[in-house]
């Protein structure tokens, strides 16, 4: 394992502190394992914001559902005739 030096401001050096006498952990578990949630978080947002993109194409080129289809889709729900998601182009 590599050894990072990072300078902390006084009062997050004072809630890791503390956080870690609570927690029954190391200040490097603390720093470690909020550093792998930040980057999981970063790496589903840019995952939702590539999908977003290629949404926006689909849109762009015209692959779109229309609203009466998703609506009566949805009306549909909880009853005898209920009706498959609806596919582009309908």
């Amino acid at each position: 394992m590599s050894v990072t030096t990072v300078r902390l401001q006084p009062e997050l050096e004072e809630n890791l502190g503390a956080m870690a006498e609570k927690l029954q952990r190391s200040k490097s578990w603390l720093i470690n394992q909020a550093l792998r949630e930040f980057f999981e978080r970063q790496e589903l947002e840019q995952s939702r914001w590539q999908e977003t993109l290629q949404a926006m194409e689909s849109v762009a080129q015209g692959q779109v559902v229309s609203g009466e289809a998703v609506g009566a889709w949805l009306q549909s729900w909880g009853t005898d005739n209920e009706l498959s998601p609806p596919k582009v182009g309908q």
